[in-house]
């Protein structure tokens, strides 16, 4: 096994469970009780060739946000701690990626300095079961939990499942980049000396 790191979160909204390897095929077992976030982790994972298990266990009474943010915080533990040292990685990664109407731009610095810009809006408040508020919150739990800098923006778009997709896959392209061995970096590419 390469890069693997499994992360358990127990708290009093949620119980999640995510495992990953970076250096995978994008086999994937997804189960977090939200039908559409099910689909969006299965493309991040597929699109990344991440082999990912995410097992989410909360409270959908109430509505999908702790699932969704601690989600994202327990996948950004679990991708940090697969990284290790960081020796050896590209550090960044980048990925211009469209979706029938819509164009997303993302891009992704691994340097241990948690940062999140989104640069988009959603018409519809739902799409099936996921709460379109709730694409933020994810994907600023992850850039903090995996310690990144993260950048999305929406180009152009129209369908709100479109535009959500395109983020997801997008984030997995330029994160798939960014966690890539080059054999020419002695270390870790920063001139502190430390990511």
């Amino acid at each position: 096994m390469g890069r693997y790191a499994e992360v358990n979160r127990k708290t009093g909204e949620t119980d999640i469970t995510v495992k990953i390897e970076l250096d995978g095929t994008g086999e994937n077992s997804i189960d977090t009780g939200i039908g559409f976030f099910d689909h969006m982790l299965q493309a991040f994972a597929k699109h990344g060739l991440f082999d990912l298990t995410v097992s989410v266990k909360g409270d959908l009474n109430v509505d999908g946000h702790h699932s969704v943010e601690d989600t994202g915080i327990v996948l950004g533990q679990a991708i940090m701690k697969a990284l290790g040292d960081k020796k050896g990685i590209k550090r960044y990664g980048q990925m211009l990626l469209p979706m029938d109407e819509a164009l997303v731009m993302c891009a992704v610095d691994l340097c241990g300095r948690p940062y999140m810009m989104m640069d988009c809006d959603f018409e519809a408040p739902m799409v099936g079961e996921f709460d379109t508020q709730l694409v933020r919150e994810f994907f600023y739990a992850i850039s903090y939990g995996a310690m990144m800098n993260l950048h999305l923006r929406l180009i152009t778009g129209i369908n709100d499942h479109h535009k959500i997709e395109a983020m997801f896959k997008s984030f997995a392209k330029a994160l798939d980049e960014a966690t890539k061995i080059d054999d020419r970096i002695a270390g870790v590419l920063s001139t502190k000396g430390a990511l």
